[in-house]
Protein backbone atom coordinates (compact mmCIF):
# COMPACT_ATOMS: atom_id res chain seq x y z
CA UNK A 1 0.00 0.00 0.00
CA UNK A 2 1.42 3.44 -1.10
CA UNK A 3 1.97 6.26 1.16
CA UNK A 4 -1.04 8.38 0.10
CA UNK A 5 -3.93 5.60 0.62
CA UNK A 6 -5.95 5.08 3.69
CA UNK A 7 -5.27 2.21 5.64
CA UNK A 8 -7.92 -0.04 7.57
CA UNK A 9 -8.33 0.66 11.08
CA UNK A 10 -10.25 -2.20 13.08
CA UNK A 11 -13.81 -1.50 12.72
CA UNK A 12 -13.87 -0.32 8.76
CA UNK A 13 -14.79 -3.95 7.16
CA UNK A 14 -18.26 -4.97 7.41
CA UNK A 15 -19.48 -8.20 6.33
CA UNK A 16 -22.87 -7.13 3.78
CA UNK A 17 -20.95 -3.52 3.10
CA UNK A 18 -22.16 -2.48 -0.28
CA UNK A 19 -18.89 -2.57 -2.78
CA UNK A 20 -18.56 -0.05 -5.44
CA UNK A 21 -16.24 -0.06 -8.87
CA UNK A 22 -14.29 3.04 -9.62
CA UNK A 23 -16.76 4.26 -12.56
CA UNK A 24 -19.11 4.24 -9.93
CA UNK A 25 -21.26 1.48 -10.46
CA UNK A 26 -22.73 -0.89 -7.58
CA UNK A 27 -20.75 -4.29 -8.19
CA UNK A 28 -22.63 -6.23 -4.83
CA UNK A 29 -21.66 -7.07 -1.11
CA UNK A 30 -18.77 -8.21 0.47
CA UNK A 31 -19.46 -11.85 2.19
CA UNK A 32 -16.10 -13.43 2.71
CA UNK A 33 -12.57 -12.31 3.63
CA UNK A 34 -9.55 -14.72 2.92
CA UNK A 35 -6.56 -14.19 4.75
CA UNK A 36 -3.25 -16.21 4.87
CA UNK A 37 -0.98 -18.21 7.52
CA UNK A 38 -0.16 -15.04 9.20
CA UNK A 39 -3.47 -13.39 9.07
CA UNK A 40 -2.85 -10.94 6.28
CA UNK A 41 -5.55 -9.92 4.27
CA UNK A 42 -5.30 -11.47 0.95
CA UNK A 43 -8.88 -11.19 -0.46
CA UNK A 44 -12.53 -10.03 -0.17
CA UNK A 45 -15.30 -12.25 -2.25
CA UNK A 46 -17.79 -10.17 -3.54
CA UNK A 47 -21.34 -11.59 -3.98
CA UNK A 48 -22.35 -10.07 -7.36
CA UNK A 49 -25.83 -8.15 -7.28
CA UNK A 50 -28.47 -9.16 -9.72
CA UNK A 51 -27.98 -6.50 -11.76
CA UNK A 52 -24.34 -6.33 -12.09
CA UNK A 53 -24.03 -10.41 -12.50
CA UNK A 54 -27.09 -10.67 -15.37
CA UNK A 55 -28.93 -12.60 -12.78
CA UNK A 56 -31.52 -10.25 -13.38
CA UNK A 57 -31.94 -10.75 -17.16
CA UNK A 58 -31.90 -14.23 -16.67
CA UNK A 59 -33.64 -15.19 -13.32
CA UNK A 60 -33.87 -18.77 -13.56
CA UNK A 61 -30.62 -19.54 -14.63
CA UNK A 62 -28.86 -22.17 -12.63
CA UNK A 63 -25.11 -22.35 -11.57
CA UNK A 64 -24.27 -18.34 -11.90
CA UNK A 65 -20.95 -17.83 -10.67
CA UNK A 66 -21.73 -14.89 -9.07
CA UNK A 67 -19.13 -14.53 -6.45
CA UNK A 68 -15.63 -12.77 -7.59
CA UNK A 69 -12.22 -12.96 -6.24
CA UNK A 70 -10.99 -9.23 -5.40
CA UNK A 71 -7.46 -8.98 -4.41
CA UNK A 72 -6.49 -6.89 -1.64
CA UNK A 73 -4.40 -4.46 -4.15
CA UNK A 74 -7.80 -3.39 -5.97
CA UNK A 75 -9.50 -2.25 -2.10
CA UNK A 76 -9.50 1.46 -2.35
CA UNK A 77 -10.95 2.75 0.66
CA UNK A 78 -13.15 0.90 3.23
CA UNK A 79 -15.73 2.32 5.62
CA UNK A 80 -18.15 0.10 7.57
CA UNK A 81 -21.09 0.87 4.62
CA UNK A 82 -19.02 0.89 1.30
CA UNK A 83 -15.96 -0.71 0.17
CA UNK A 84 -15.01 1.52 -2.69
CA UNK A 85 -12.38 -0.52 -5.42
CA UNK A 86 -9.66 1.13 -7.53
CA UNK A 87 -10.66 -0.93 -10.86
CA UNK A 88 -13.73 -0.05 -12.91
CA UNK A 89 -16.52 -2.51 -13.53
CA UNK A 90 -15.38 -4.01 -16.64
CA UNK A 91 -12.33 -4.89 -14.78
CA UNK A 92 -14.34 -6.12 -12.14
CA UNK A 93 -16.11 -8.75 -14.42
CA UNK A 94 -13.23 -9.94 -15.71
CA UNK A 95 -11.67 -11.29 -11.94
CA UNK A 96 -11.70 -14.84 -11.65
CA UNK A 97 -15.10 -16.62 -9.76
CA UNK A 98 -14.76 -17.97 -6.45
CA UNK A 99 -16.79 -21.05 -6.57
CA UNK A 100 -16.55 -23.21 -9.15
CA UNK A 101 -18.69 -26.86 -9.32
CA UNK A 102 -17.24 -29.93 -10.15
CA UNK A 103 -19.31 -33.72 -10.76
CA UNK A 104 -18.49 -35.81 -7.60
CA UNK A 105 -19.90 -39.80 -7.45
CA UNK A 106 -23.32 -40.69 -6.21
CA UNK A 107 -25.74 -43.09 -6.48
CA UNK A 108 -28.62 -44.15 -8.93
CA UNK A 109 -31.14 -42.93 -6.09
CA UNK A 110 -29.54 -39.50 -5.79
CA UNK A 111 -29.49 -38.99 -9.51
CA UNK A 112 -33.50 -39.80 -9.90
CA UNK A 113 -33.85 -37.03 -6.68
CA UNK A 114 -31.69 -34.80 -8.28
CA UNK A 115 -33.29 -34.69 -11.40
CA UNK A 116 -37.23 -34.71 -9.59
CA UNK A 117 -35.51 -31.80 -7.56
CA UNK A 118 -33.96 -29.41 -10.64
CA UNK A 119 -37.39 -29.99 -12.62
CA UNK A 120 -39.93 -29.12 -9.80
CA UNK A 121 -38.15 -26.76 -7.60
CA UNK A 122 -35.66 -24.07 -9.76
CA UNK A 123 -31.99 -22.90 -9.10
CA UNK A 124 -30.54 -25.66 -6.65
CA UNK A 125 -27.29 -27.49 -6.66
CA UNK A 126 -28.09 -30.99 -8.13
CA UNK A 127 -26.53 -33.77 -6.05
CA UNK A 128 -24.12 -34.64 -8.50
CA UNK A 129 -22.02 -31.67 -8.25
CA UNK A 130 -20.18 -29.81 -5.18
CA UNK A 131 -18.78 -26.71 -4.73
CA UNK A 132 -15.16 -25.40 -5.07
CA UNK A 133 -13.83 -22.55 -3.36
CA UNK A 134 -11.33 -21.17 -5.95
CA UNK A 135 -8.54 -20.26 -3.20
CA UNK A 136 -5.20 -21.80 -2.26
CA UNK A 137 -5.20 -24.43 1.07
CA UNK A 138 -3.16 -22.10 3.21
CA UNK A 139 -6.14 -19.27 2.94
CA UNK A 140 -8.75 -19.15 5.84
CA UNK A 141 -11.92 -18.18 4.34
CA UNK A 142 -14.45 -16.30 7.02
CA UNK A 143 -18.09 -15.21 6.61
CA UNK A 144 -20.67 -14.06 8.35
CA UNK A 145 -22.95 -16.31 10.93
CA UNK A 146 -19.87 -18.73 10.41
CA UNK A 147 -19.88 -21.40 13.68
CA UNK A 148 -17.08 -20.68 16.09
CA UNK A 149 -16.56 -24.03 18.29
CA UNK A 150 -15.20 -24.56 21.46
CA UNK A 151 -11.59 -25.90 20.58
CA UNK A 152 -12.22 -29.45 19.32
CA UNK A 153 -14.74 -30.20 21.98
CA UNK A 154 -18.09 -30.18 18.82
CA UNK A 155 -19.26 -27.33 21.27
CA UNK A 156 -20.39 -24.34 19.74
CA UNK A 157 -19.38 -21.20 20.85
CA UNK A 158 -21.43 -18.45 18.73
CA UNK A 159 -21.39 -17.14 14.87
CA UNK A 160 -19.15 -14.70 13.47
CA UNK A 161 -21.11 -11.30 12.69
CA UNK A 162 -18.00 -9.13 11.55
CA UNK A 163 -14.30 -9.32 10.99
CA UNK A 164 -11.77 -6.39 12.75
CA UNK A 165 -8.61 -5.59 11.15
CA UNK A 166 -5.59 -3.36 11.84
CA UNK A 167 -4.41 -2.18 8.51
CA UNK A 168 -4.37 -5.41 6.63
CA UNK A 169 -3.62 -7.70 9.60
CA UNK A 170 -6.51 -9.54 11.01
CA UNK A 171 -7.10 -8.74 14.76
CA UNK A 172 -10.02 -10.38 15.42
CA UNK A 173 -13.85 -11.34 14.95
CA UNK A 174 -16.86 -9.95 16.29
CA UNK A 175 -18.52 -12.71 17.97
CA UNK A 176 -22.43 -13.41 18.64
CA UNK A 177 -22.19 -16.08 21.90
CA UNK A 178 -25.08 -18.83 21.60
CA UNK A 179 -27.77 -17.50 23.74
CA UNK A 180 -30.46 -14.97 23.24
CA UNK A 181 -29.20 -12.55 26.49
CA UNK A 182 -25.62 -12.88 25.21
CA UNK A 183 -23.83 -9.57 24.28
CA UNK A 184 -21.64 -9.71 21.30
CA UNK A 185 -18.28 -10.10 22.07
CA UNK A 186 -14.66 -9.59 20.52
CA UNK A 187 -12.27 -12.93 20.08
CA UNK A 188 -9.06 -11.69 19.26
CA UNK A 189 -7.04 -13.46 16.33
CA UNK A 190 -4.91 -15.03 19.16
CA UNK A 191 -7.44 -17.47 20.26
CA UNK A 192 -8.14 -18.67 16.27
CA UNK A 193 -7.08 -22.37 15.51
CA UNK A 194 -7.29 -22.77 11.96
CA UNK A 195 -9.23 -25.62 10.57
CA UNK A 196 -11.73 -26.10 7.84
CA UNK A 197 -13.99 -23.91 6.16
CA UNK A 198 -16.84 -25.07 7.99
CA UNK A 199 -16.02 -23.53 10.99
CA UNK A 200 -13.49 -21.96 13.08
CA UNK A 201 -12.45 -23.15 16.52
CA UNK A 202 -10.98 -20.74 19.19
CA UNK A 203 -8.14 -22.10 21.54
CA UNK A 204 -10.58 -21.23 24.79
CA UNK A 205 -12.23 -23.39 27.59
CA UNK A 206 -15.65 -22.64 28.95
CA UNK A 207 -14.12 -21.09 31.97
CA UNK A 208 -12.52 -18.17 29.24
CA UNK A 209 -15.04 -17.25 27.64
CA UNK A 210 -16.41 -14.50 30.42
CA UNK A 211 -13.04 -12.59 29.92
CA UNK A 212 -13.93 -11.60 26.77
CA UNK A 213 -14.09 -7.80 26.00
CA UNK A 214 -17.89 -6.66 24.78
CA UNK A 215 -17.89 -5.24 21.19
CA UNK A 216 -18.53 -1.30 21.74
CA UNK A 217 -18.27 0.12 18.19
CA UNK A 218 -18.07 3.60 18.01
CA UNK A 219 -21.31 5.23 17.43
Amino acid sequence: MSSNESVFSAEDFHLGADVFASDGKEVGKLVHVLVGDDYTLRAVVIKESIGFSGRLLSPGSLLVADQVIVPRDAVKNVTHERIDLNIDSAAVRRLPPYLTYREKSETVGEELEDEAGVLGSGPEIPNWLEEVANKPQDELEIDRDENVMLGHTGKKFGTVKDVLFDDDQLVGVVLRPEGLLKKEVILPRRFLDRSDDAALFAKLDEKDVEQLAPFAPKE
